[in-house]
């Protein structure tokens, strides 16, 4: 198992049951069975730990030794919950800083970015420092900062993501929410298929408009479908792009046939000639983009469907096209569609 270094490293190789000032506890062993289908084959450190920790929460003891335990069986299971949740409620029986605790556990959440219970103990910790921390507002900054640096390990994954939402939406202050936007924008100039970036970006858009009700949606709902084209125009086959901008027209109650233009620069065999004349609009594919292109002819698709009638017709058409061609990973979902429209 990886292991994060101990802050108590003169006897990281020391096993508990040696120790001089653990001789007063009697380790408790884990139960298996009295024959063991697949038992589990922990190493000798792991072990010793385990039956020492059950032996403190059968006594219930707090102290400063029991820090040590559950950091050294995090350090080496960072999944195991209930250490987690025992050395949480020991921080706050001995009154332990939490923000000492919180810098402590950075090195944890790098490490182990995609562990649940590394992001459930900040969150706690969050929690506890937001009432009654002099400045909550600069230790959620701070935190921030420190999620930026968590991401630039991992921009897509999700435990990272779903904290620093729970952050912005926690402490709810506009200074946090002034630079999420930019910082969005960022990551996708560095890659505009970031999937978790444009799902962030929803969050932060669209979650303001909703918090803000001055804010007039209109010019949002703009401001993104102008954002959303250019970038589609980058890269027409990214499906994280036209995902964003189906979104924002289905929370805005947009219709589809709207962008209807834009959807057909995509939709066709060929580009644009350059000869064409220039719509800033509607910026069409470069010279070297792929067309027509899935997520363009799935949105065409969705608008004859939206329109009715014989429209449907010509929805067929282009979900039978996307099966048998041009998206043939997902043949079965678009035969599906098609007997769904004709059942109809």
């Amino acid at each position: 198992m990886p292991r994060v270094t101990s802050n108590n490293s003169d006897d990281e190789a020391q096993l508990y049951c040696e120790k001089s000032e653990w001789q007063d506890i009697t380790p408790i062993p884990q139960y298996d069975g009295i024959n063991p289908i697949a038992p589990i084959f922990y190493t000798p450190e792991y072990k010793d730990a385990t039956e020492y920790f059950r032996a403190i929460v059968k006594a219930d003891e707090v102290s400063e030794r029991v820090l040590q335990l559950t950091y050294d069986i995090i350090s080496m299971n960072p999944a195991h919950y209930s250490a987690w949740q025992y050395r949480y409620r020991t921080l706050v029986a001995l009154k332990h800083p939490l923000d000492v605790e919180l810098e402590l556990m950075d090195a944890f959440a790098i490490k182990f970015l995609k562990t649940y219970q590394v992001w459930h103990h900040r969150r706690l910790l969050l929690t506890a420092l937001r009432s009654s921390a002099p400045s909550p507002l600069s230790i959620a900054s701070k935190e921030l900062a420190f999620i930026i640096r968590a991401l630039s390990t991992d921009t897509k994954n999700y435990h990272t993501w779903s904290y620093r939402q729970w952050l912005l939406a926690f402490f709810d202050d506009e200074e946090l929410w002034e630079g999420e936007l930019p910082y969005v924008e960022r990551l996708l100039e560095t890659d505009v298929r970031n999937n978790s970036a444009w799902h962030h970006r929803y969050f932060v858009v669209w979650g303001r408009v909703r918090a803000e009700g001055e804010i007039d949606v209109g010019d949002v709902l703009k401001r993104e479908i102008a954002y959303t084209k250019d970038q589609i125009a980058l890269a027409p086959n990214n499906p994280s792009a036209w995902n964003y901008l189906r979104g924002i027209l289905e929370h805005t109650k947009t219709p589809f046939n709207s962008l209807r233009t834009f959807v057909e620069l995509y939709s066709t065999q060929t580009a644009p000639g350059e000869e064409d004349i220039v719509d800033l609009d509607n910026p069409k594919p470069g010279p070297g983009a792929q067309l027509p292109c899935a997520p363009a002819l799935e949105f065409l698709a969705d608008i004859h469907e939206e329109m009715g009638g014989e429209q449907t017709k010509k929805a067929i058409e282009i979900w039978k096209s996307l099966g048998n061609e041009y998206d043939t990973m997902r043949k079965k979902y678009w035969e599906f569609r098609v007997k769904e429209a004709l059942s109809v």
